[in-house]
């Protein structure tokens, strides 16, 4: 009797509990709806110069307490729109992210107020063998022949965003890709740079990290350097410099002159004669 009435106490307690925690979770979704905000975020990863649609985006309840800045709570609001930066799956749409109202798709979308973009014809090693992708930064290097008609490469632009390649602007992609163009964001007066550049020399791309903004100057390569002739030729030349003078000077010293004679009278004659020494006497005899 009483292992009976032990076992219905047992059945009524594991009852009552699952009522209370049933209960308490529909108390803790309510107050956690009543918390909460619907925001439209993107239903699948979108690419940059993409028009939005319906189909691209969903709603999601998200902390009212957490809610950034930019946001769209209604998703008419963003059909027609293009991206302008990627968006991953489940992130919410954020205004800053978006071109200005009225742009089309495309790669015009995507470029900066008051940025250019211009392309520029590389091949496997131009292109830096493919890894030059859009979203990278690169800089810009040209071999030309200077007024002196010596040969030099010079850095004339660095950390230039690379915004497409050959006609794909997808940033997603990590697989390198050899193509015959590469078409980079500039300011107008960058673009005029790489213009007369290549129309006076070879370009080429120097990949680079993302997050580097390094901007070293650089005096340029030439070949006198580039072999280590600089440093020889001014120790050559100082010392040709030393020697010059004493050369000079060597030039410039008198030849020594011979000892003169006394010169004889004029009627005076050569006088032949002989000296004979006996002892410590002398005695001269002329003929």
């Amino acid at each position: 009797m009483r292992s009976t009435r032990a076992i219905v106490m047992i059945i009524l307690s594991l009852i009552a509990g699952v009522i209370a925690v049933i209960l308490a979770a529909r108390w803790v979704g309510q107050q956690a709806a009543q918390n909460t905000t619907p925001v439209v975020v993107a239903a699948r990863d979108l690419e940059p110069g993409l028009p939005l649609t319906a189909s691209m985006l969903q709603l999601t309840p998200w902390p009212a307490g957490a809610i950034p800045g930019g946001v769209f709570e209604d998703m008419k609001k963003l059909e027609g729109r293009v991206i302008r930066s990627p968006v991953f799956k489940g992130e919410p749409v954020l205004e800053p992210k978006l071109a200005p109202e009225g742009t089309k798709g495309g790669l015009t979308s995507i470029i900066q107020s008051g940025k250019r973009a211009i392309s520029v014809k590389v091949n496997e090693v131009v292109g830096v063998a493919g890894f030059a992708l859009p979203g990278s930064y690169v800089d810009v290097m040209v071999h030309v022949t200077d007024s002196k008609n010596k040969a030099i490469s010079k850095i004339v632009l660095k950390r230039i965003l690379v915004l497409a390649i050959a006609q794909e602007a997808n940033r997603d992609e990590t697989k390198p890709k050899v193509v015959s163009a590469v078409t980079l964001e500039v300011t107008p007066a960058q673009a005029e740079k790489i213009d007369l550049a290549r129309s006076i020399g070879a370009l080429s791309l120097v990949l680079r990290n993302a997050v580097d903004s390094d901007d070293t100057e650089t005096a340029g390569m030439d070949r006198d350097e580039l072999l280590g002739k600089q440093a020889v030729a001014p120790a050559a030349q100082a010392a040709a410099s030393a020697a010059a003078p004493q050369r000079r000077v060597a030039r410039a010293r008198p030849a020594p002159a011979l000892a003169s004679r006394p010169a004889l009278p004029a009627s005076a004659s050569p006088v032949a004669g002989v000296e004979v020494i006996r002892g410590v006497q002398k005695a001269n005899s002329e003929f």
